[in-house]
């Protein structure tokens, strides 16, 4: 009984181990095989240039988005801002200080929920909302689906209405694990040329998120890495390859 207890215990230790082991290093081949299991959305950009997009969700927060634009400002880098567009109301100083400072947003729906669990007609009418609030302030052409799941569906609809979906190949799970260190020390071991950063605002994330830009920003900068908006790398990548990573 004993000896079955502790092989029971290796067991669970293994499984433990490789499970942080898949967390804290996602290999390369999962990487590259999510556009080819899940078409339609961008996760990296295929480019040897040293560029990293950093894309942030669910804000604006009129406490912590001005931390995030601080962070960004000091260390003159860019991101995209995929924001709920029903937290705009009563916040478009911010989102317009956003915008003149050089940042790009992009559509994470009028609610925050799961996209997939929306019928295409509500989705549809969910991503047409939250481009009538978001576009007063400039242009808007990527969208992130609530949760980060979508179907052929969604892409078909998100491409009508000229949007580009986009996801990330770099994410610290800071909307589960709430410690800035770990973000921080993740991404700066799984970022590469072309990588998406994906980041959270709000709340107590919010301010992590601030933490983690001041560690964060500085070493990709001393390691020769440039922190740009989607926009911007999939413009400057220096690849033929389509900007999608899928049909």
């Amino acid at each position: 009984m004993r000896r079955r207890r502790l092989l029971i215990g290796f067991g669970i230790a293994g499984i433990t181990a490789a499970a942080a082991a898949a967390l804290w290093s996602p290999p390369a081949w999962l990487v590259n095989l999510l556009p080819v299991l899940f078409p339609g959305c961008l996760y990296q950009v295929p480019t040897t240039a040293p560029l990293v997009a950093l894309t942030i969700d669910d804000g604006p927060d009129p406490a912590t988005t001005p931390l995030l634009l601080a962070e960004l400002g000091r260390h003159q880098a860019g991101a995209t801002f995929f924001l709920i567009s029903e937290r705009v109301s009563g916040h478009e100083a911010l989102v317009r200080h956003l915008v003149t400072a050089g940042h790009e947003l992009g559509n994470h729906l009028s609610r925050d929920e799961p996209s997939i669990s929306l019928s295409s007609g509500d989705f549809e009418k969910d991503l047409l909302r939250a481009h009538r609030t978001l576009a007063q302030f400039g242009p808007v052409k990527w969208a992130r689906p609530g949760s980060g799941r979508y179907s052929r569906s969604m892409i078909t609809i998100m491409r009508r209405h000229g949007y580009r979906c986009a996801l990330g190949s770099v994410y610290p799970y800071d909307a589960l694990l709430p410690s800035a260190r770990f973000a921080s020390a993740f991404i700066l071991r799984n970022a590469g040329p072309g990588a998406i950063v994906i980041l959270h605002d709000g709340g107590q994330r919010g301010f992590r998120s601030a933490r983690v830009l001041r560690n964060l920003l500085p070493e990709l900068r001393r390691r020769g890495f440039q922190v740009v908006t989607l926009s911007q790398m999939v413009a400057r990548a220096n690849t033929r390859r389509t900007a999608y990573l899928g049909p």
